[in-house]
């Protein structure tokens, strides 16, 4: 759903769409909760990704159709705050839901939330019309859905196979990459693609949405190491894990309004490239982590580690979005928010094969501790490709600053010879 969000919201408005999203995510939540095989969970989480693909980029695009490009990164990071708290609470509250009561309450719990998110969008936000759409290019949904779908199934098989070359893996990604190629060919020949690909051709939007895909690498791919970690080698209860994980949901919430205000008044680059550089430094210190490492020294060095995701994160999307043209931003939120879910399903995958590939002979827990170790350094290689695409965008940032700059200097100057005159 997430590649047709930007022509839905041009078609039917995005409040609608914004709407219909919502109803479906709480109604396939509903029907979740009263799921009594997996044959129907299975059929009811489709019910409930239909919607819930849609949100998040159709209200990205709200925010930064309202907000307009001066004001991209200060509206984004404090919207984004809550988003970042999604890591501290969200295990938390699994665990205690876990240890104390049904699964099922874990899809009850999005229904009264849903409820007034509703209730809250009819009063509030405010009715955009629809506008000129056109036709929906069925082929170009064809490629883009069902390779995206292939490529992230494939990835996903890694962590169960344990190999990038298993057939499940490698037949799924193959098919997917020709199908999202296929996508690309054609995006490139209509006039009005599904996904609008020119965008890449400005060097601002091309170098931001690259970092943002390899910081969704690294902060998804390392999210999963953190909670194996807290159980597998230190043998933690499932509600302390949830808590234990949150230094790092806090570091990134209490810099992103900070973020946000400089990435405005500094641009993006600047910040992304030093929270980038700043992730990878902070994530080196686990590839030392061992059975017994201090508590409260890997709790400042998740929070120094989410402190830094927060820097580069919300600058980077801020300086893809202050890049582009109002009428172009339908085109450009969703393929930001493809982006970063490939990114995070590519980390993932890598790094749960590292994982499962250094625990192989690992008998001992010092052994196995290592085995993490390794994993983490991986994340902090991942992250560390991040800071080549962040330089290439404070260089485009700059040329692009010192062009509007002369385009001013060359219309303020009529006007002060006629004033001499």
């Amino acid at each position: 759903m997430i590649p047709v969000s930007g022509w839905a919201s041009r078609r039917f408005g995005a409040k609608s769409v914004w709407l219909v999203s919502l109803v479906l995510f709480v109604a396939g939540s509903t029907l979740c909760g009263f799921a009594t095989s997996i044959d129907e969970l299975i059929v009811f989480r489709v019910l409930q990704g239909l919607g819930g693909g849609m949100i998040l980029p159709i209200g990205q695009l709200m925010m930064a159709e309202a907000a307009g490009p001066s004001r991209m990164g200060r509206v984004m990071s404090i919207v984004a705050v809550p988003a970042m708290l999604a890591p501290v609470l969200g295990p938390t509250l699994g665990g205690v839901i876990i240890e104390n009561a049904s699964w099922h309450w874990i899809f009850f719990v999005n229904v009264p939330i849903g409820f007034a998110a509703v209730i809250a969008s009819v009063r509030i936000l405010p009715r955009v019309k629809p506008g000129a759409a056109g036709s929906l290019d069925a082929l170009g949904l064809a490629f883009m859905a069902t390779g995206l779908v292939l490529a992230t199934y494939g990835l996903a098989e890694i962590g169960s196979t344990g190999s990038f070359t298993s057939v499940k893996v490698l037949i799924p990604c193959l098919v997917g990459l020709v199908l999202v190629g296929m996508f690309v060919r054609h995006a490139l020949r209509v006039p009005r693609p599904l996904l609008d690909l020119r965008l890449y051709r400005r060097t601002t939007f091309a170098s931001a949405s690259f970092a943002m895909f390899c910081l969704g690498a690294a902060l998804f791919g390392g999210l999963i190491l953190l909670p194996l970690y807290w159980q597998d080698i230190r043998h933690e209860s499932v509600i302390l894990t949830g808590v234990l994980t949150a230094p790092q949901g806090l570091g990134m919430a209490l810099v992103m309004p900070i973020a946000g205000k400089l990435s405005d008044r500094h641009g993006g680059g600047p910040l992304a490239l030093f929270g980038v550089i700043l992730t990878t430094v902070t994530t080196i210190p686990f590839a030392f982590v061992g059975v017994h490492t201090p508590i409260v020294w890997l709790s400042l060095a998740m929070f120094m580690r989410g402190t830094g995701i927060g820097f580069a994160f919300m600058p980077a999307m801020a300086a893809a979005f202050a890049a582009l043209e109002r009428h172009e931003l339908s085109d450009a939120t969703p393929q930001l928010n493809v982006l970063q879910r490939v990114g995070g399903s590519i980390g993932t995958a890598t790094l749960a094969v590292v994982l499962q590939r250094s625990l192989v002979g690992a008998l001992t827990p010092a052994a196995r501790a290592s085995a993490y170790g390794t994993a983490f350094l991986w994340s902090a290689g991942i992250t560390a490709l991040a800071i080549v695409p962040c330089i290439i965008l404070v260089r485009a940032e700059r040329s692009a600053r010192a062009a509007r700059a002369i385009d001013a200097d060359e219309t303020a100057t009529p006007v002060t010879e006629t004033a001499l005159a």
